[in-house]
């Protein structure tokens, strides 16, 4: 997969929150967005996800297709990219109503989990199998987060969007981050939008949002 951005720029209003970019992403490489808070970082994520429009420029989303000696490139429909995507962020609710279980389970019913992993497997893996039948809204914040983060990496998506997602999370969350990211980031085109060094220090390239005011 490759996301391409061409002259693209945001505004609320008459506030430009930035202009300008041009920037091409692809798979099997990692990508940080930096910058300090409210400086526009989940914006352009949101924008890359689809979640809220460009006010201006393009932005063309296409997949490689190899057959044989050959490689067509496939543009796929933005409207579709959703169907690509999981993203893990703070400002993202949980059905709280629901157990760890349930929601993993219902999650992966739009959201194919990755091959040869389910709702239990994960629950041990992010060490939340004592707590795979308790309703999430008495789980701490910590705890959420690391639901949060299941759910984004361990969907079977070719792009990954993380905005600040290690928040809430102690020592033994950011180690549990950077072993997920190292077991199941390989291939993936991954996007961290962050002011976090720990959060983004494995990504190869980075972009600083001041540069497109």
């Amino acid at each position: 997969m490759t996301i391409s951005l061409c002259d693209t720029g945001k505004r609320f209003n008459r506030d430009w929150i930035f202009r300008h970019i041009n920037f091409t992403f692809s798979s099997g490489a990692a990508y940080a967005i930096v910058g300090p808070n409210g400086s526009g970082k989940s914006t352009l994520l949101q924008c890359i996800g689809g979640a809220t429009d460009f006010s201006e420029g393009k932005m063309t989303v296409s997949q490689s297709q190899i057959s044989g000696q050959q490689s067509n490139a496939q543009i796929i429909s933005d409207q579709n990219l959703y169907k690509r995507l999981s993203i893990c962020a703070p400002y993202l609710e949980l059905i709280e109503e629901m157990t760890a279980t349930e929601f993993l389970s219902f999650h992966s019913t739009f959201k194919p989990l990755l091959q040869d992993w389910n709702e239990k497997k994960i629950l041990e893996y992010i060490g939340l199998e004592k707590a795979a039948h308790k309703q999430i809204r008495y789980f701490s914040s910590g705890m959420k987060q690391r639901i949060k983060l299941a759910q984004a990496i361990f969907s079977d998506t070719q792009l990954l969007l993380l905005d600040e997602p290690c928040t809430n999370f102690d020592d033994a969350g950011y180690e549990l981050y950077k072993k997920m990211i190292a077991g199941f980031g390989a291939g993936r085109l991954i996007i961290v939008s962050s002011n976090d060094e720990e959060e983004y220090g494995f990504c190869k390239e980075k972009i600083s949002i001041q540069e497109y005011k």
